[in-house]
């Protein structure tokens, strides 16, 4: 206890000059060094825990994303043998579609079954011509202009007829119009090939 009166000894509060520090009692030196050192270290430790913090508040706006992903591919890899097979499916579909469109090979012989549909309705053809071909994005566009004459059934039993070929065949732009007894009719009948130069 007098160790400790000691330390103290000669120190009034009121008289506390920072100048005059060196002077100070022992014990007043050591509350202001254990004072200062704790600031220091609350100092430190605050910066520290305030960058810890800030990686930490980084982290956690990392979070939302990242589990959306993962509910998304968790979903994918759920529903992985249902999307091969309907891939499967797609893809023996697209075969299948294909082999309904022409080759180059085939057009000619196209053009002849559209005649023969014509001339076994009754038909009289004026003229079927092949346009330019119009490449799309996959497929190419063959155009064919088509007229002919006939009667409103014998048009009607021609158009089912380009419609049953087990090519794909889609009619345009038609035109029909009177010509004596018989109608005139302009047709457009399109057939695609697919483009596999891409």
């Amino acid at each position: 206890m007098d160790a400790l009166k000691n330390a103290f000894k000669g120190f009034d509060i009121n008289n506390l000059d920072v100048n005059e520090a060196g002077n100070w009692p022992v014990g007043v030196k050591a509350i202001v060094y254990l004072l200062l050192f704790g600031l220091l270290v609350a100092a430190a430790i605050y910066f520290y825990i305030n960058d810890q913090h800030i990686a930490l508040e980084r982290e956690i706006a990392k979070e939302p994303p990242l589990k959306t992903e993962f509910q998304k591919k968790a979903f994918q890899v759920a529903n992985l043998p249902a999307l091969r097979k309907q891939m499967a499916d797609v893809e023996g579909r697209f075969a299948e579609l294909l082999t309904q469109l022409p080759t180059d090979q085939e057009v000619p012989g196209l053009l002849e079954d559209i005649s023969d549909i014509g001339r076994g309705a009754g038909l009289t053809i004026n003229s079927i011509a092949l346009q330019p071909e119009r490449k799309s994005k996959f497929y190419i566009e063959l155009p064919i202009n088509i007229q002919v004459n006939g009667t409103y059934h014998e048009l009607g039993q021609f158009v089912s007829g380009v419609a049953a070929i087990k090519r794909i065949v889609t009619l345009h732009d038609y035109s029909i119009r009177p010509g004596g007894d018989r109608l005139a009719m302009t047709i457009q009948a399109k057939t695609y090939r697919y483009d596999d130069t891409k």
